[in-house]
C-alpha cells in the first residue's frame, strides 16, 4: 500500500490505518482474540502499518490485544494510543477527565507495558480537559518525548486555537477527529490550521460507524451494548433520511466497480495528502475491502459530483448524545 506523511513530522505511516477499538468495545462484545490478533497480523502483511488503539478502549484491554497482535512487527509498524480519560470501577465506563502531567506519565508508562513497546509512536489527548492548561498537558508530553518514552504528540477532537496553543510548546504532529461525508464540521477551521501549521489528519469513524457501508438500514438492530443505540444519528427516523447519502454513493461506485465504504473512504485520501483514515472491523473480508480503497481514484469529476450531490442532502441526528458532544471541539 502507498505510504502517506502526517503533515511535516516525519512520521509515514500506510494510507489507510486500522481502528482496533471494535475489536475490544463499543461495537457489541468483545470479539475472539485469536481471531482479531490474526486480521491485525493480516493487515500487516496486506501492507498497513498504522494502528489505533487507546486505554479506555476495554478499558486496557485492546491495548494488551495490540500489543499481542504487533509484536512480531516492531519497528515496521507505528502504534497511537491516548490517554486522558479516567477509567472507572466498570468495564467500558470512564469517570471524566483526566490530563494532569503526573496522570499523563502514569498513563504512558501503563501504555508502553501493554503494547509492549519502548515508546509510544503517537501519543494523543483523548479529548481536551478544560481543568488543564493545554500548555501543561503539551509539555508533559514533550518531557515523555525528550525521555524518548514517546516518539509524537497528537491531539484528538481539538478546536483550532488549542491545537495552535499545543503546537507552540510541542509540535503536534496529528489531529484525530471524526471526519468523513456525513460530518464535515472540521473543514470550516481544523482542517486550514492543520494545513498551515504541518500537521497531518486522521479521521476516525470514516465510515460513519457502518453506516457508510450500504449495510445498515432503519431496520437495522444492534447489540444491547452497542453505542449506536444512543447516538441520535442512529435513530430509525435518522438512518431513514441518511439513506440518501448512502444512495450517493452507491451510485458512484457501481460506476467505479467498487463498494459505497470503498468510496467514502476515496473521498477522504482524495481531500488531502496528509489525511490518512482509520477505518475500524472486525471481519476480514471488510479489512480487506478498506484496503482496497487505496486504489480507487476519483477524479476531479467525480469529487465534483459528489459534492455537489453531498450538498443537497441534509444529515439527520446528533453525531453523539450531549454528555460526549460537549467534550468535542474545545
Amino acid at each position: 500500500m502507498q505510504k502517506r506523511q502526517l503533515g511535516k513530522s516525519g512520521l509515514e505511516v500506510s494510507a489507510i490505518g486500522l481502528g482496533c477499538m471494535g475489536m475490544s468495545f463499543g461495537y457489541g462484545p468483545p470479539a475472539d482474540k485469536k481471531e482479531m490478533i490474526s486480521l491485525i497480523r493480516t493487515a500487516v502483511e496486506r501492507g498497513v502499518t498504522f494502528f489505533d488503539t487507546a486505554e479506555v478502549y476495554g478499558p486496557y484491554t485492546n491495548e494488551e490485544l495490540v500489543g499481542e497482535a504487533l509484536a512480531p512487527f516492531r519497528g515496521r509498524v507505528a502504534i497511537a494510543t491516548k490517554f486522558g480519560f479516567k477509567p472507572g470501577p466498570d468495564a467500558g465506563r470512564w469517570s471524566g477527565l483526566d490530563s494532569r502531567p503526573q496522570h499523563i506519565k502514569e498513563v504512558a508508562e501503563a501504555s508502553l507495558e501493554r503494547l509492549k513497546v519502548e515508546a509510544i509512536d503517537l501519543f494523543y489527548q483523548h479529548r481536551v480537559d478544560p481543568e488543564v492548561p493545554i500548555e501543561e498537558v503539551a509539555g508533559a508530553v514533550k518531557q515523555l518525548i525528550q525521555q524518548g518514552k514517546v516518539k509524537h504528540f497528537g491531539l484528538s477532537e481539538a478546536g483550532a486555537k488549542t491545537i495552535r496553543r499545543a503546537h507552540a510548546v510541542q509540535p503536534v504532529t496529528a489531529v484525530q477527529s471524526e471526519y468523513s461525508l456525513w460530518w464535515r464540521a472540521p473543514e470550516a477551521e481544523v482542517l486550514p490550521t492543520l494545513e498551515e501549521l504541518g500537521i497531518g489528519f486522521v479521521p476516525f469513524s470514516p465510515l460513519g460507524r457502518g453506516f457508510l457501508t450500504g449495510k445498515i438500514d432503519e431496520t437495522t438492530q444492534f447489540d444491547a451494548s452497542d453505542i449506536r443505540n444512543v447516538v441520535p444519528r442512529f435513530t430509525p427516523e435518522a438512518r431513514r433520511a441518511n439513506q440518501a447519502l448512502v444512495d450517493l454513493l452507491g451510485q458512484v461506485a457501481a460506476r467505479k466497480k467498487s463498494t459505497p465504504a470503498q468510496i467514502a473512504l476515496a473521498w477522504l485520501l482524495a481531500q488531502k495528502p496528509w489525511i490518512v483514515p482509520i477505518p475500524g472491523t472486525t471481519k476480514l473480508n471488510r479489512l480487506l475491502e478498506n484496503i482496497g480503497a487505496a486504489d480507487v481514484e476519483l477524479t476531479r469529476d467525480d469529487l465534483r459530483e459528489i459534492d455537489s450531490a453531498a450538498s443537497k442532502i441534509e444529515v439527520r441526528g446528533a453525531r453523539y448524545p450531549e454528555s460526549l458532544e460537549r467534550l468535542t471541539g474545545r
